[in-house]
C-alpha cells in the first residue's frame, strides 16, 4: 500500500530498513541450501523484525533465500508477519516463519507455490500458534495443490478472531469448519464459491464483521439470505456490495426491514441497484451510531444527508468527498476503483490547486491493479489533470517520483494501447517531473523511443522528442550510446526530416552536456 508523508523526508527507521533489505547479502552468510543467515547475532526489537519482513515483502525482496534470516527466532522475533505478494515455497515458509509465536499473518496474494493447505499445515507444527494466532489473511490464495489435498482445518486455530478468504475457491464444506471457531469475530468471504450461508448461524453469538462482497455462486433467495443475516444481532459491519452491479434486490429489502441488525455501524451496498436516498436515510436514522454507508454505483447518495462530509462517511459518486472515500476504502477492488476513477476524472478537469491527497489515492489504485487496463487508463488520465502546468510544482517530489514510476510501468504493460501511452506521455512532459523528480530516466527514454517507433501522430512525436531531449541530457555516456542505437531505428521508421532533425539535436545536446561535465 502507498502511505507516508511525502512532503517530509523518510524516517530514519524506514531508510535503515530499506538499506538492510536491499543489501541483505552484505550482512549475511549463505547456508548450503541457499538460504541466508545473519553474520552476527543481532537482537532486533520485535517491532523492527516485523517491519523488516513487511519491507522485504512489499519491495519484492522476500524469497526462499532472504526469508532464511528469520529462522533465528531468538534474534528476529516475529509477531505480526506480513508476506503479501512474496514468492516463497511451502518449505521455506514452514522453516522460517512457522516457529514464531505469531499473532497475525498476512499472506495475501503470495505465489501459487504456497497454498492455504501448506499454510495450515505449517502453522499446525507450532502449538503456540494454534492458540496465539488472532488474525489470518489469505486473500487470493489457492486452497490446495492437485497433488496434496487439504489435511489440516481452520478449526485447529482456536485463537483466531479475524479471517479473510477473499478471492479464494472456498466452498461450503470449508465454511462449516470455519464457523466452528470459538473466538471468530470477523470473516471475509468475498468472491468465494460458497452457495449457502446457513453455517454462519454458528457464529451468531460473536460475529461482529461480515464481508460478502460479490458472492458469485450463492444459491440462496433474498428471503433466505436475510433470514440468516437477520439473526446475527451482534453484527456491527456488514458488506453485501457487488462491483459487478448485480440486480438482486437484497439491499432494498434489507434497508426496508425494520429492526434488523440493531448494532450495525457500517453498511456497504455499493453496486446494488434499487437503493434510494429515502430508504438509506430511514435506515441510518433508526441506528444513530452508524458511521459508514457504501453507495458507489447505486444511484443513491445525492441528498445532503448522505453527502459524506459529516460524521457519517459515504462512498459514492455525488461529490469529491464520496469519490475519495471510495478510492480509499475500495483500493483492492478493481471494479470499484475503476468506477471511482471515472467519476474523479470529471472533477480533476477544474482543479486549480495542487491536490497531493487525491493524487495519493490515484497512486494507490494504480499500485494495486497494475495489469488492469481500465484502471490504468482512468488513473493515468487523472494523473495528467492533477499534475499539468503549475499543479506539479505544488506536489511533493517523492509522490511525483512514485507516480512517474507507475506511469512507466503502465507504458511497459500496455505498449500497444494508444490512449494510455498518450496519457502517460502527456504527464511525463512536465519540466518539474523531468528535471527534479527521481525516477529511472534511462528506462523512460527507452519507452518514449519505442513509442516513437510505433506511432505517427506528429504532435505527440514533437512532445516525445522534447521529453527525450531533456532525459538524454541527464544520462551517462554509456546510456546515451545505447539510446543512440534506438535512434537509428527511429530514423529507419520515419522519413520526416523535421523529426530526424529534432532527434539528432536532442542527442547532440546530451553529448555536449556530458562533455562539459
Amino acid at each position: 500500500m502507498y502511505c507516508g508523508d511525502d512532503s517530509s523526508p523518510a524516517s530514519l527507521t524506514d531508510l535503515c530498513l530499506t538499506y538492510v533489505s536491499q543489501n541483505l547479502e552484505w550482512f549475511c552468510l549463505k547456508h548450503p541450501d541457499g538460504s541466508l543467515c545473519l553474520r552476527e547475532a543481532i537482537l532486533f526489537p520485535q517491532e523492527l523484525a516485523d517491519q523488516l519482513l513487511a519491507k522485504m515483502a512489499i519491495e519484492g525482496l522476500l524469497n526462499d533465500s532472504t526469508v532464511g534470516v528469520f529462522r533465528n527466532c531468538e534474534y528476529l522475533r516475529l509477531r505480526r508477519a506480513c508476506i503479501r505478494t512474496a514468492r516463497i515455497s511451502a518449505e521455506a515458509f514452514q522453516r522460517a516463519l512457522c516457529p514464531h509465536r505469531l499473532l497475525e499473518l498476512d499472506a495475501s496474494r503470495v505465489n501459487a507455490d504456497l497454498t492455504i493447505a501448506d499454510i495450515l499445515q505449517g502453522l499446525a507444527t507450532n502449538k503456540h500458534c494454534q492458540e496465539s494466532l488472532q488474525r489470518l489473511a489469505l486473500t487470493g490464495l489457492t486452497m490446495t495443490s492437485l497433488e496434496e489435498p487439504i489435511r489440516h482445518r481452520f478449526s485447529s486455530l482456536q485463537g483466531l478472531r479475524s479471517l479473510s478468504l477473499a478471492n479464494v475457491d472456498f466452498y461450503d464444506s470449508g465454511l462449516a469448519d470455519v464457523c466452528s471457531l470459538p473466538r471468530l469475530e470477523s470473516l471475509d468471504l468475498s468472491n468465494t464459491s460458497v452457495t449457502n450461508l446457513t453455517p454462519l448461524l454458528g457464529l451468531r453469538e460473536r460475529l461482529r464483521s461480515l464481508t460478502l462482497h460479490q458472492l458469485k455462486r450463492l444459491e440462496m433467495s433474498t428471503a433466505q439470505l436475510l433470514g440468516v443475516i437477520g439473526q446475527l444481532d451482534l453484527l456491527q459491519h456488514l458488506d453485501i456490495s457487488d462491483d459487478k452491479q448485480f440486480t438482486s434486490d437484497v439491499a432494498r429489502q434489507l434497508l426496508g426491514q425494520p429492526g434488523i441488525l440493531p448494532a450495525l455501524v457500517s453498511l456497504d451496498v455499493s453496486g446494488r441497484k434499487q437503493v434510494t436516498d429515502a430508504a438509506v436515510k430511514a435506515f441510518v436514522e433508526e441506528r444513530p451510531g452508524m458511521t459508514f454507508v457504501g453507495l458507489l454505483a447505486t444511484d443513491a447518495g445525492f441528498s445532503d444527508f448522505l453527502s459524506g462530509e459529516g460524521n457519517l462517511k459515504v462512498t459514492g459518486e455525488a461529490n469529491e468527498t464520496q469519490i475519495c472515500e471510495a478510492l480509499r476504502r475500495y483500493s483492492e477492488r478493481e471494479g470499484f476503483v475503476r468506477e471511482a476513477l471515472f467519476h474523479l476524472f470529471s472533477l480533476t478537469h477544474v482543479m486549480e490547486k495542487p491536490r497531493p491527497d487525491i493524487l495519493k489515492l490515484v497512486v494507490l489504485g494504480m499500485k494495486n491493479h497494475p495489469a488492469t487496463l481500465n484502471v490504468q487508463l482512468a488513473a493515468s488520465a487523472c494523473v495528467f489533470n492533477l499534475t499539468k502546468q503549475d499543479l506539479a510544482a505544488g506536489m511533493p517530489v517523492r509522490l511525483l517520483g512514485t507516480v512517474t514510476q507507475l506511469l512507466l510501468e503502465a507504458m511497459r504493460t500496455f505498449p500497444n494501447h494508444q490512449q494510455l501511452q498518450k496519457n502517460c506521455l502527456l504527464s511525463l512532459c512536465s519540466d518539474r517531473i523531468l528535471q527534479e523528480v527521481p525516477f529511472n530516466r534511462f528506462e523512460a527514454a527507452k519507452l518514449v523511443m519505442q513509442w516513437l517507433c510505433n506511432h505517427e501522430d506528429q504532435n505527440m512525436q514533437r512532445m516525445a522528442v522534447a521529453i527525450i531531449s531533456i532525459l538524454a541530457a541527464k544520462l551517462s555516456t554509456e546510456q546515451t550510446a545505447q539510446l543512440g542505437a534506438e535512434l537509428f531505428i527511429v530514423k529507419v521508421r520515419f522519413s520526416s526530416h523535421v523529426l530526424l532533425f529534432h532527434c539528432s539535436l536532442a542527442f547532440c545536446h546530451s553529448k555536449v552536456a556530458h562533455t562539459r561535465v
